[in-house]
């Protein structure tokens, strides 16, 4: 039982980061907060053919879809049920990546699961089925990667989103949208018709994510942290203002965030 990862070769790299398979114990604590990351995520579920999140409120009410998934972008944190994320195997796709991959509107799936099946039909039931016959965890990424690569079409991003994304990756910090569509040459409207479409949010949200993303892997591994001096370092107003932003993304403020904090950076422990 172990976390293996895999990077994908030329020419899937364009559009996928990384391919993983997680088979460990379950574990101790039933829930778990993961926060958002940019990039849309493919995820089979070898243990359940079942996917759980749960609200974000006092009644935590499951909604449930299918175990093949492909998560739309999220600008919010979700809620898991660990119970199920035993054997689970996930695609993380660049920013744009997903959109090239399937063809999909990224904006009209953001925040969504959408069932496999439904965008590649009796195809995505037969891999998590051969996925389920495979016991090395390195076979079955490799037969993730091929399939992936026989069904990849290779549309590319539009330049001025591709332009945005290098250039907001860059300088997540400079948030201002009249600068970033002078530097790309098109209009707001569009650019932020074009980004949303592709990318799953505007460019704008898009920056308040790599800028919380930026403050969430410095102070990960820190036992002590000056939020004043980490909220000055990331280009906030102020500590209130990225208390508000963590507040937003994570559904959890600073302290709280360095109280569970786990082992891995994206993932929240809860009771």
């Amino acid at each position: 039982m172990a976390f293996h990862q895999r990077l994908p070769a030329p020419p899937l790299d364009v559009l996928v980061d990384t391919l993983w398979d997680w088979d460990m114990p379950p574990a101790a604590h039933r829930y778990e907060r993961v926060l958002p990351q940019p990039g849309a995520q493919l995820i089979i579920n070898l243990h359940e053919d079942q996917t759980r999140v749960y609200t974000d409120d006092a009644e935590r009410r499951c909604l449930t879809s299918s175990g093949s998934v492909l998560g739309g972008p999220q600008l919010l944190s979700q809620i898991i049920d660990t119970a199920e994320q035993v054997r689970v195997m996930g695609v993380v796709f660049r920013p744009g990546g997903a959109g090239a991959f399937t063809g999909e509107d990224m904006g009209a799936i953001a925040g969504c699961d959408v069932d496999l099946a439904g965008l590649f039909g009796s195809d995505a039931t037969a891999l998590r089925q051969c996925l389920l016959e495979t016991a090395d965890p390195s076979d079955r990424l490799a037969m993730l990667e091929r399939w992936l690569h026989a069904r990849m079409r290779l549309s590319r991003l539009e330049s001025c989103v591709a332009h945005a994304l290098a250039w907001l990756e860059r300088t997540p910090q400079a948030v201002r949208i009249g600068w970033l569509v002078r530097e790309v040459g098109v209009s707001e409207r569009r650019l932020a018709l074009l980004f949303r479409r592709q990318v799953g949010y505007g460019p704008k949200e898009y920056a308040r994510l790599l800028r919380f993303r930026a403050v969430v892997a410095r102070v990960h591994g820190i036992a002590r942290v000056d939020w004043a001096g980490v909220a000055a370092d990331g280009g906030y107003c102020d500590q209130a203002h990225l208390g508000h932003e963590f507040r937003r993304f994570a559904g959890v403020t600073p302290g709280e965030f360095l109280a569970r904090r786990g082992p891995y950076l994206n993932h929240l422990p809860l009771d």
